[in-house]
């Protein structure tokens, strides 16, 4: 039995889980509403303010697919009550975000700046120069944003400049030796 898969996903008050034909999945909370298409062999029901994610047998697929859905489940519960956030560091000389009305415009190196758009459904902030925060409810969208944003300059091994998330080590390399006579 999966370990995560036989956990009930606990439904908080104020929060509607609705199952409809074919197994797609609404989720409505303070923070908004998810939805999601989810394996049609794994079986849901709600029972004591809990879901029960139960498979229909022991078949490596249906194994893999019942702490799947579990976890897309949990995850679309947590995100519209909770919601989401990833922080993002922007080390070097000179490197800055600011926000401009929906994007962000990034300074990190290049002989231009670097705009990123807002995606729908997740929220962009700059608190500060150094530092970007990405907020949603959807855990696969923010993360994917967070992502995105840390590509245009990946965190370099050398003099460890570049963007990186919160807490993110960076492994450092020594740099030439130079030649040894």
């Amino acid at each position: 039995m999966s370990r995560i898969g036989k956990m009930p996903v606990a439904v908080p008050q104020g929060v509607t889980v609705t199952v409809a034909d074919n197994n797609f999945v609404t989720v409505k909370g303070p923070k908004g509403q998810l939805e999601q298409q989810m394996p049609a062999a794994i079986k849901m029901e709600e029972k004591d303010g809990n879901i029960n994610v139960t498979r229909p047998s022991d078949v490596k697929e249906h194994r893999a697919l019942h702490g799947l859905t579990r976890a897309l489940l949990f995850n679309m519960v947590t995100g519209v009550t909770q919601g989401y956030t990833k922080n993002l560091d922007i080390v070097g000389v000179g490197y800055r975000a600011q926000k401009q009305g929906s994007k962000i415009v990034l300074n990190v190196g290049y002989s231009h700046t670097v705009e990123f758009d807002e995606p729908k459904g997740v929220s962009l902030e700059v608190p500060s120069p150094n530092r970007i925060v990405v907020s949603g409810i959807d855990k696969q969208l923010v993360g994917e944003t967070a992502a995105k944003i840390r590509i245009v300059r990946k965190p370099e091994p050398y003099q460890g400049t570049g963007i990186r998330y919160e807490g993110e080590y960076v492994r450092r390399k020594e740099g030439k030796a130079g030649k040894k006579s």
